[in-house]
């Protein structure tokens, strides 16, 4: 948190704020407060700490922070907000694991609001235009926490703004901060150096050094400048004058003008609202915090959602110079190219003037984007209408856009098509054409999705003209299209999910099935947890950059790193000809290289590493390097060109039950179609970080290391260095995420860092653009499927063919294939079933594992089958799906028998919970009555298989010591990324030695403590580190049943004097699973987990954004060891899903590299993202002999977001029907706004047709 002196208000502005935006330079004269500063478990922990990790909103902890400190900067403005309030100040932060309802839950305990029946956790609510007290209203589960506990907020006690704090100068290795104090220094500043940049928020400036590596020699920051701050304002109604200090930042704005807007009729605030409107979705509230409202405009980004409208708003600039003082329009000839206006260099604008509007003036804003915050807009508008008095006759109009071009657009030939006429269809009609073809875009423009963007331009016009029509005949009831009042209502409600209940007879002590907190949450909350990064910087410790390839497929000519050499700090360059053992890592018989030698097979793949000092100087050593290359012929990059060229990688599988070939000939009906799906970025909060440390003596080496597979990542450093592994110890605290990303990417990473290792110490953390450049994702997959099918629904026959892509090197792609086969089944019995799969291998970064391991790309294509099979019937989705499902005594495909009680259970649980029916009729009745808008719905189960098909990865092995004090250490082979695998071990040790959680400690996970440890993936670390470490505690707490008889007070002690060894090892074999390809059987899984999800959402037609109303979840978790971690698990999953299926999009050049890389490219699920009713529900009286107490895993949920997708398609289908489309439609996932969109085939889109050769990569998400 920021916090200033504003001496010309004479007031302290505190604000939340990007650290990574924000120059140290640029803080002279403010306070800063971080997460530590505010509590510690040492002192005294704040309120805010407390709430968010006892409601259970901190699992891998790395956002933690960040969350904390958004909160706690709200609650230093307003200490009791709104709900909206809360939602506005964590719309800026991400969370890959929780879902964010558990922290939303700990920050709603600040929120005074108790009005509305949402805020008491009734589904039914008024703003849905439903009774919050009718008979289908929820009851008010109980809650995961006791509120009550939490200490107050007390506003008085928080830490006061310094009082010593009142031309500066910082000098820097390649860069000079001046900070002008008055306006005359800045004047000549400006004008002595021109091409300096003005940096006021750095939200411009700053991304451009940190990821272009633009180097600024001098930078000027106006901060103290007061004038550029100044606002000023007539107060006579008829003078309409407010001029807008240029360096205020934009929270600034919107409070001064939602301030006025009160203060004057409505009709001259038209173009204040529509500022307002747009400034509430522009960036976070940390980007509006220090982003200036000058800086905005002269950055004239093409999608600038200011711009256009204050452009249509007719507003002005006042600029300075040393030639004295002008104003400029903010007008069609202001913006002149990409990031250029009509300024001269040495002018600095000074104030913004926002005009009044006038009697008869209409402004209207709007905005798409791929989020619907935090995201750079795909197109942006701002118009304003202004109509003769007493008449519908245009007087004047302005219509500007932006992501129509290079720069910010103004519609003229529209305009004039409009002017002097009546507002009228008639006149609307004749304008829509005129603006397609004034606004055109050739196929290839930045950006692409041009079919959508021109779409977007009438779609929004209309909006206008619906938005003016509400106007113009004087309705009371404000105006509201697209949301139906749920666009206003930010926040989710939900139904706290309800604990399972203990046995009364189980002891009060005992912690098994009990909503524990995560052992690390406080820890998390307040900044103390330690990870990779956090361990303090050692003497002579060096830093290692990555340098990566720029061609796809190319031979290495030369590798000239000489004036790498030459740069300041840079200590060596590391290529494959150091590496002192083995150079390759063998994956199912496959040699991945860790440094390239000769060749390249990808753009991201690692060809060398500079050493140097600190991280600057290794980064630009890194740039100094110099490779010369020669292409190869015909990269490959789609599925398409793989199967083309039969570039595969070996084996390719295959299965069948029964007879496909003769069973499509005794059906009624047979249909073929075709899905593609997306990858996915793990997106980790913590990116890929290693620390390599030499201990000094026999080669031996401690590498501190984010990995989820610690002994994978000893072994392979190992053997790169050529040595024993006895000699290497891997030591994991915690990971902040990981998701599957973190596995074998992690080793060859380590081992290259571990090469650059002599006598010194090397770092090695990556960048988020590099991590997703190198590590690649989820497996994106082409299906194809010939389905036969009776009358009734009952599917007879399938054939599916499925083709991933692998990228340049195997990893785990074969056995991704061998799962997708596996769970192809899903929940149904299709008696005759074939499925094929092929690895592609191709030249874009390598494929890995990723939460669900094939089984969400599986499923997807499956249940895209069932929904195409009840287009075709015109039978609803959920009957063909209860037609097919397993019932009673089972067996799949693969002759594995099977009980699918429970899978019937969840579902019949989740139609009830969820008032299906009731809920497709309401959907129904809403489409009929609603054109532009559409509601659409959709039930989902599933099937999930659980623990390693090869059955030696099921193994785990604990240690545990006690010690005479009776304290526990606790150490097993799982390692810590969120997931909450320490908590649930702390229960068990704590039940089996009958000891409180207090007594057990588990520290970390080492490989010199448990050698040989198998990967914490699939979900099954607590299922078989949880059973380690119960067979070690059993074996000490048996070897002690003598002397707990003798003398239970002084257990420990009496022990250590007797001899009795406190120590002991704890092993758990699991289960003996294999799969037999060639006989096409086999027991892979040790059991199954099942699950059902309805959703529902309501979709924008004219624009393909849409909101998940609700979502119902019903899980089988069996009895599960901590409820609250478990519960967590399954909404962050589920939120995972949501983004696989709906929102996250790869995105690759056509020379193969990713364009999408970092969060302003690619968009992972925000708090927006969440559906406004969210409940989850734990499948009760379920029971799992195969587990650690009966309990079971949570990881299938990551596909039932998949439910969104299918509603998204759901209201599609609706759409289009009204269009008289009928039938199964293609939609691939993600369902973009873009796609459903297009695929809703509006009166708009139909009129958009892109001219000419689209080419091979326009309008393609490519990664296939």
């Amino acid at each position: 948190m920021v916090s200033r002196y504003r001496p010309v208000t004479k007031t302290i502005t505190h604000y939340a704020a990007n650290a990574c935006l924000l120059p140290i330079c640029q803080l002279h004269g403010a306070a800063i407060t971080t997460v530590e500063g505010i509590g510690s478990t040492k002192t005294r922990v704040h309120p805010v700490q407390e709430r968010i990790a006892k409601a259970h909103g901190s699992q891998c902890g790395f956002c933690t922070p960040g969350m904390v400190m958004s909160m706690y900067a709200l609650l230093r403005n307003t200490p009791q907000p709104s709900m909206d309030d809360i939602a506005e100040a964590l719309a800026g932060n991400l969370c890959r694991c929780t879902g964010y309802r558990p922290i939303i839950d700990g920050c709603r305990t600040f929120c005074q609001e108790a009005n509305c029946c949402q805020e008491s956790g009734v589904t039914n609510c008024c703003i849905n235009g439903e009774n919050g007290n009718s008979d289908e209203a929820e009851y008010v589960s109980p809650q995961l926490f006791d509120k009550d506990q939490f200490q107050p907020l007390d506003p008085t006690q928080e830490l006061i703004f310094p009082p010593e704090l009142i031309p500066l100068t910082f000098q820097g290795e390649r860069m000079t901060w001046v900070s002008p104090g008055s306006m005359d220094q800045l004047v000549q500043l400006r004008s002595r150096h021109p091409g300096a940049p003005l940096v006021m928020g750095n939200t411009n400036i700053g991304p451009d050094i940190k990821f272009k590596g633009i180097i600024h020699p001098l930078i000027i920051s106006p901060t103290r400048v007061t004038e550029l701050f100044e606002t000023t304002q007539t107060p006579e109604v008829h003078s309409y004058r407010v001029w807008v200090g240029a360096g205020s930042s934009l929270s600034e704005v919107r409070t001064l003008l939602e301030n006025l807007v009160p203060q004057y009729p409505p009709e001259k605030t038209e173009l204040f609202r529509a500022l307002i409107k747009q400034l509430g979705n522009l960036g976070s509230q940390q980007i509006r915090n220090v982003a200036s409202l000058g800086g905005n405009i002269v950055s004239a980004y093409p999608n600038s959602d200011l711009n256009p409208v204050l452009a249509a708003g007719r507003c002005k600039l006042s600029v300075v110079s040393s030639g004295g003082k002008r104003e400029v329009p903010l007008n069609q000839d202001f913006f002149v190219n990409f990031g250029k206006t009509i300024l001269k260099p040495h002018e600095i604008v000074v104030s913004v003037f926002i005009p009044f509007t006038r009697k008869g003036e209409f402004v209207g804003a709007f905005r798409q984007a791929p989020r619907k915050e935090s995201s750079f807009a795909t197109v942006t508008t701002g118009m304003r209408v202004f109509f003769s008095e007493g008449s519908r006759v245009v007087q004047d109009i302005s219509i500007y856009y932006g992501g129509m071009g290079p720069t910010t657009v103004s519609a003229v030939k529209t305009c004039a098509a409009i002017v002097t006429r009546q507002w009228d269809d008639e006149t609307l009609g004749r304008a829509y054409e005129v603006l397609l073809e004034e606004l055109v875009l050739p196929p290839s423009a930045p950006g692409g999705k041009v079919e959508f963007r021109r779409s977007l331009t009438l779609s929004l016009l209309f909006k206008f003209n619906l938005e003016v029509l509400h106007k113009l005949r004087h309705m009371v009831r404000p105006f509201s299209f697209i949301f139906s009042g749920m666009e206003k209502k930010k926040i989710i409600i939900s139904q706290t999910p309800l604990p399972q209940s203990v046995s009364q007879e189980q002891n009060s002590q005992d912690p098994v099935g009990r909503p524990i907190m995560h052992r690390s949450a406080l820890s998390q909350a307040t900044g103390e947890a330690v990870y990779c990064d956090d361990l303090p910087r050692t003497d002579g410790e060096l830093f290692l950059a990555l340098v990566t390839s720029s061609r796809a497929h190319a031979k290495i000519i030369q590798l000239d790193v000489s004036e790498a050499l030459k740069v300041p700090g840079v200590v060596d360059v590391i290529t494959a000809k150091d590496i002192p053992g083995r150079k390759v890592r063998t994956m199912c018989g496959y040699d991945e290289e860790l440094l390239a030698g000769s060749e390249v097979s990808c753009i991201g793949q690692m060809v060398c590493g500079v050493v140097a000092d600190t991280r600057a100087h290794a980064k630009r050593g890194a740039a100094a390097v110099k490779i010369s290359y020669e292409d190869l012929p015909e990269p490959i990059f789609t599925i398409e060109e793989a199967i083309e060229k039969s570039s595969f990688f070996e084996p390719r599988r295959r299965i069948e039950r029964g007879n496909v070939t003769e069973a499509f000939k005794s059906v009624d009906q047979i249909y073929e179609g075709e899905h593609r799906m997306g990858g996915q970025e793990h997106f980790y909060m913590e990116t890929q970080s290693m620390l390599v440390v030499p201990v000094g003596e026999e080669r031996e080496f401690n590498i501190y290391v984010s990995t989820q597979w610690p002994a994978a990542t000893q072994e392979a450093v190992a053997q790169t260095l050529g040595i024993p592994s006895n000699r290497v110890t891997c030591h994991v605290k915690r990971m902040g995420g990981a998701f599957g990303g973190k596995v074998t990417k992690t080793s060859i990473l380590a081992s290259v860092t571990s090469v650059a290792v002599t006598n010194r110490p090397v770092r090695c953390i990556l960048e988020r653009g590099e991590d997703m450049l190198i590590t690649g994702g989820r497996h994106p997959v082409v299906g194809k499927y010939k389905v036969g099918f009776m009358n009734d629904g009952r599917i007879i026959a399938a054939d599916i063919q499925f083709y991933t892509n692998a990228g340049n090197t195997i990893d785990e792609s074969v056995l991704v294939i061998e799962k997708i086969l596996l769970h192809m089944d899903n929940a149904y019995n299709i008696p005759h079933l074939r499925g094929s799969g092929a690895a592609c291998r191709t030249n874009l970064p390598s494929n890995t594992a990723f939460r669900g391991f094939g089984v969400p790309q599986s499923l997807m294509f499956v249940e895209n089958m069932i929904t195409d099979v009840s287009m075709v019937l015109g039978l609803p989705a959920d009957k063909i799906r209860e037609i097919n499902m397993y019932r009673g005594p089972s067996v799949t495909h693969y002759k594995y028998q099977f009980n699918p009680e429970n899978l019937l259970r969840c579902w019949d649980q989740c139609k009830a919970k969820s008032t299906f029916s009731s809920r497709r009729t309401a959907v129904d009745q809403f489409n009929q009555q609603n054109q532009w808008k559409k509601r659409g719905m959709s039930i989902i189960p599933i099937k999930y298989g659980i623990a390693f098909g090869e059955g030696f990865l099921n193994q785990a092995a604990a240690l545990v010591h006690i010690y005479k004090d009776g304290s526990v250490l606790v150490t097993h082979g799982g390692t810590e990324m969120g997931q909450g695998i320490h908590t649930k071990v702390q229960q068990v040790a704590s039940r089996e030695l009958h000891i409180p959680t207090s007594k057990v400690y588990i520290s970390e996970t080492g490989t010199n403590t448990v050698p040989n440890t198998c990967p914490s993936a699939a979900s099954f670390g607590t299922d078989a580190n949880g059973m380690a470490v119960k067979n070690a505690c059993q074996t000490l707490y048996q070897r002690l049943e003598p002397i707990r008889k003798k003398n239970p007070k002084g257990l420990w002690e009496t022990a250590f004097f007797e001899k009795i060894s406190l120590s002991a090892t704890g092993f758990h074999r699991g289960p003996d699973l294999y799969m037999d390809w060639e006989a096409m059987e086999g027991q892979p899984y040790a059991y199954f987990t099942y699950g059902a999800c309805f959703s529902e959402v309501e979709l924008d037609c004219l624009s393909g954004d849409y909101r998940t109303l609700r979502t119902d979840i019903v899980v089988d978790i069996g009895r599960s060891v901590n409820p609250s971690v478990d519960i967590g698990q399954v909404e962050g999953a589920f939120m995972q899903g949501l983004g696989l299926y709906t929102l996250e999009e790869l995105k690759f050049s056509p020379s193969g590299l990713l364009y999408t890389r970092g969060p302003s490219q690619y968009k992972i699920p925000a708090v927006c993202d969440v559906p406004l009713s969210f409940n989850v529900y734990l499948l009760p009286d379920s029971y799992n002999p195969h587990a650690i107490y009966s309990s079971k895993v949570r990881e299938p949920v990551v596909f039932l977001g998949s439910s969104v997708f299918y509603a998204i398609k759901d209201a599609v289908a609706a759409a289009r029907s009204q269009s008289g489309l009928a039938g199964p439609f293609p939609l691939d996932s993600p369902a973009t706004a873009d796609k459903a969109c297009l695929a809703s085939a509006s009166h708009f889109t139909q009129k958009v047709r892109v001219g000419g050769s689209v080419g091979r990569w326009a309008g393609l998400w490519v990664g296939l």
